[in-house]
């Protein structure tokens, strides 16, 4: 079989997305081509979805990934969402069917696999996010599907963070306004924001703020080590980087555009290897 995917985003050039479905598509004896829409070299912006998505289908594409800074400014464009993507609230995920956009969202099922893989032992009484955008969100579901007891949200938009408190409001989640307060009580630390990857270097946290005792989670993966990373690392923390939810999430999205079960063993090793050092 044969089938035609792509990816919507922004300064994704680097992006680990083709080579991840192409290359298990071609064990699994298919084809696919995976093909970016960067939408930063061509001045473009999430105002331009509606034509993307519409060429997408005309073109005969069995779907779409949708990345930063589109996983909510898609949702106005689609028919249905998936309960997850409802409960979300962001979409990374849109499968054509039918003359339909369904949109789902896989990133919050690749943290948590992620995380119970990595990190299963951790503690999860209270918890420090930074970023309530589309990842942000995601990673908020996958926290409280996790059990993680309190998680303090902070985000450069203060609106956008009270916001993802008031849509969780179930009195686990809460926006602060200030981070540093809050990362000096938590047992974790998650980043989900675009400060790190590629394109975009930098650190989300002044980096004297982090501790032995603490665990920190971030979901970029291209670089696969940042600088928040490492500087945990050189403090004594344990890390889980973004690879294993860049995997896992891939892993899903391609059972929905392909309907093929992937091997998701073999695709992180496969990962790893790309991306090791």
């Amino acid at each position: 079989m044969r089938f035609l995917v792509g990816l919507i985003g922004s300064n994704i050039a680097a992006s680990g997305s083709p080579a991840i479905h192409e290359e298990e598509a071609r064990a699994l004896g298919h084809h696919l081509l995976y093909q970016l829409v960067d939408l930063h070299p061509q001045g473009l912006s999430a105002a331009s979805l509606p034509h993307l998505l519409e060429a997408a289908e005309l073109l005969g594409f069995a779907g779409l990934n949708i990345t930063h800074p589109c996983k909510q400014a898609v949702i106005p464009h689609l028919h249905e969402l998936s309960g997850h993507a409802a409960a979300v609230g962001a979409v990374n995920t849109v499968v054509f069917r039918n003359g339909r956009r369904i949109g789902h969202n896989t990133d919050w099922l690749g943290f948590y696999a992620a995380y119970e893989q990595g990190l299963p032992d951790a503690r999860r009484d209270s918890v420090l996010l930074l970023g309530a955008g589309g990842g942000g969100s995601a990673i908020c579901y996958a926290a409280l599907q996790l059990g993680i007891r309190r998680l303090f949200v902070f985000d450069q938009n203060q609106g956008r963070a009270e916001a993802l408190a008031r849509q969780f409001g179930d009195g686990r989640v809460s926006a602060v306004s200030d981070p540093l307060p809050a990362l000096r009580s938590v047992s974790g630390l998650i980043h989900a924001t675009p400060t790190g990857m590629t394109g975009q270097p930098g650190i989300a946290i002044p980096p004297e703020y982090l501790r032995p005792d603490l665990w920190v989670a971030d979901i970029v993966y291209f670089p696969l080590e940042t600088q928040l990373l490492r500087e945990a690392r050189q403090h004594g923390c344990r890390t889980l980087d973004g690879g294993g939810m860049a995997v896992f999430q891939a892993a899903e999205a391609f059972r929905l555009f392909t309907g093929l079960e992937p091997d998701t063993e073999r695709m992180l090793a496969r990962f790893r290897e790309t991306y090791r050092g």
